[in-house]
Order: C-alpha cells, then structure tokens, then sequence
C-alpha cells in the first residue's frame, strides 16, 4: 500500500472496498472485517468502516443468515452442516437458530429427495445402507433425521 495516502483517502479506499465487497454478494461482519484487514491492516479504521455500512443497513448478520440457510437448504444441505458452515463465517449461534427455525423446511423430506437424486435403486443390502448414511451425514442431516428416512 502506498505510504503517501492521506487518512481520509484510506477511509474512502476502506469504504469503496467494503461497498464493493458487498454489492457482489452478502457477507457476515467477521468475513467482511477478515477481508478489509487483510486488504489494509488497519484495525481501527476497518472497525469504524464495518460500523459505517452496519449503520446503512448494507451489513447484517441476520439477513446474512437467512440468505445462507435458503440458499444451503437449495443445494440440498441439511441443518447441521449450515449450522456449522455459519459458524466458521463467524455468525453468532443465536442468530444461526433463529434462520434455521424461520426456514420451516421437512428436513427427513429434503434429506430423501437428495438421497433419491443420488441413489435411484433401492437400498441392495447393509453396506449400500451404511453409504447412503454416510452421505446425508456429510450433507448435514442429523442422525434422527437418517433414521426416520431409513
């Protein structure tokens, strides 16, 4: 970065970056602080540039969440993979329940519908079983939701 810039050209770049990130796509407070620190390396000045867009109604972890669960639950994710992918963006666990439980989505009927695409035959004996269980486990669902499917 240029040492010759000015605090208040640092607070414009800061802005338009941040503006830029989230024009492209909806990102949670600590992606967008991560982003803008990397990118400057200027605490201070990232923190009040988070407040200036969180005070604009640009940056919003709620709706951060809710756009991330309906988008999850349309790539056929079950809750518990969103849950954990939602934390790791840095999305606090009330928030993340709250999206969950606003989604009113039949998890055991995702989870077959998804099962179905992969595996269109019948379950042929315990180690087809054991795979398809695998499967929905890494895509999230829970193991009350594979039983009731199974």
């Amino acid at each position: 970065m240029n040492t010759d810039i000015t605090p208040e050209q640092l607070t414009t770049k800061m802005r338009n970056s941040a503006l830029g990130s989230l024009a492209r796509r909806e990102h949670s407070c600590y992606e967008l602080r991560h982003k803008l620190l990397h990118k400057f390396s200027d605490p201070q000045r990232t923190e009040e540039t988070i407040a200036w867009v969180s005070e604009l109604g640009y940056l919003n972890d709620e709706r951060f969440a809710g756009m991330f669960v309906r988008s999850s639950i349309g790539k056929g994710r079950g809750p518990e993979r969103i849950s954990r992918e939602l934390q790791q963006k840095g999305v606090a666990s009330t928030v993340i329940a709250d999206a969950l439980a606003e989604n009113e989505t039949d998890w055991v009927s995702l989870a077959e519908e998804i099962l179905s695409r992969k595996f269109p035959h019948p379950v042929q004996d315990y180690k087809d079983k054991a795979k398809r269980m695998r499967f929905l486990q890494y895509r999230g669902f829970s193991m009350a939701h594979i039983g009731e499917l199974m």
